[in-house]
């Protein structure tokens, strides 16, 4: 069997699939800390907050859904009264996805919480640090995007 060599391309790419679940992991709990049962629940409704109402394939985009679990997800946040649907006014075709007073008050609680135990797993980074990883993550990520458009 070949060795694995520190440093290597495989030897990166383990410590990056072991950080990347563990930090995954933090994450999931962070958001069921907050009440919510899935993770896609959370998504859609941080997608709302940030963004405004949008069409659900929009959404979708923004939270890597199929179109089938879009919909499963926002009808369950409707009968949460959490969202509701709504014609556009510009264009009648397009049903917009909005927050709800309930909906906003609940995300903007929850966010506020997952935002600080993020802070907290980046605490031990210094700011320079923060910066290195972010353009690193950056350029792995491109370098992954080009090479998957083989």
């Amino acid at each position: 069997m070949p060795k694995i060599y520190q440093n290597s391309g495989s030897h990166l790419f383990l410590l990056f699939w072991k950080a990347s679940h563990a930090a995954m992991r933090y994450d999931h709990q962070s958001i069921a800390a907050q009440g919510f049962a899935t993770l896609s629940d959370y998504a859609v409704l941080e997608v709302l907050l940030h963004k405004g109402a949008l069409p659900v394939n929009a959404i979708g985009e923004k939270v890597l859904l199929t179109s089938g679990s879009m919909t499963t997800a926002v009808q369950r946040l409707e009968k949460k009264g959490l969202v509701v649907r709504e014609r556009s006014e510009g264009d009648a075709r397009v049903v917009l996805v909005h927050l709800t007073n309930e909906g906003m008050s609940l995300i903007q609680e929850a966010f506020t919480a997952h935002a600080e135990d993020l802070d907290e797993l980046f605490i031990e980074f210094s700011e320079d640090e923060r910066i290195q990883f972010a353009g690193l993550m950056r350029k792995l990520g491109q370098r992954s995007q080009e090479l998957s458009k083989v």
